[in-house]
């Protein structure tokens, strides 16, 4: 390995640290608590090393809810090819989110960040573009699938799709902002997904057209 590879690897390596370290704070302490200063003192570099890998925390906490949001996609995709319907593609969607929220730490990442990163607009601008390309894939898909439920029938007509599509990730990053403030031990219990099932549940009832059956707009089993 030639010396410009070798340096080229360390780079790449050290920009990764800089990466976990912020994970690792944004889980332990919150996004809105962490700095610069301790992210350098997480990855044991002193700051000015720091901003020549990055130039703001933002910047660091958009690539990690990047890298977090493809994983959930990664994780949904396969689950929403198997979805005959709009309706079907929405319980993809929560059932996807719910394995990997209890399963790994991705789904506090992505809705903590992005609510830290868009305080005015719950999780994500609709107008933001190529910044977070799987963070907009999500919303994309959400879009999709509420207007396909509309096409179907099930969905009033009239929906603003762009808004019920705020409204629901907008469920995601409140409950996550609530869970977030438990005891580890309790955040990924029975009774938390209990209330997180029955908030989505609502909202979904919410965007039902007029005269259908309910039942056809169930979430889980």
């Amino acid at each position: 390995m030639g010396i410009t590879e070798r340096r080229e690897r360390e780079k790449s390596e050290r920009r990764r640290t800089i990466l976990n370290c912020a994970r690792e704070l944004i889980l332990s302490q919150g996004v809105d608590r962490v700095s610069m200063d301790d992210i350098a003192h997480k990855a044991e570099l002193s700051k000015a090393t720091l901003y020549l890998y990055f130039s703001g925390k933002e910047i660091i906490f958009n690539e990690i809810c990047e890298e977090s949001a493809r994983i959930f996609l990664s994780h949904f995709k396969p689950l929403l090819g198997n979805c005959g319907s709009g309706m079907e593609g929405i319980r993809c969607f929560w059932r996807g989110y719910v394995e990997l929220f209890g399963n790994s730490d991705e789904m506090f990442i992505v809705f903590k960040v992005r609510s830290f990163l868009n305080p005015g607009l719950p999780f994500v601008s609709m107008e933001e573009q190529s910044k977070s390309p799987h963070v907009d894939s999500i919303i994309t898909i959400m879009r999709t699938l509420i207007d396909q439920c509309k096409a179907e029938g099930l969905f009033d007509p009239h929906l603003d799709s762009e808004m019920a599509t705020r409204l629901l990730l907008s469920m995601f990053t409140n409950t996550i902002d609530s869970t977030a403030r438990l005891p580890p031990e309790v955040r990924k219990s029975p009774a938390v997904l209990k209330e997180m099932a029955s908030t989505f549940q609502l909202i979904v009832y919410g965007f039902a057209r007029e005269g259908i059956d309910r039942s056809s707009l169930h979430i889980t089993d």
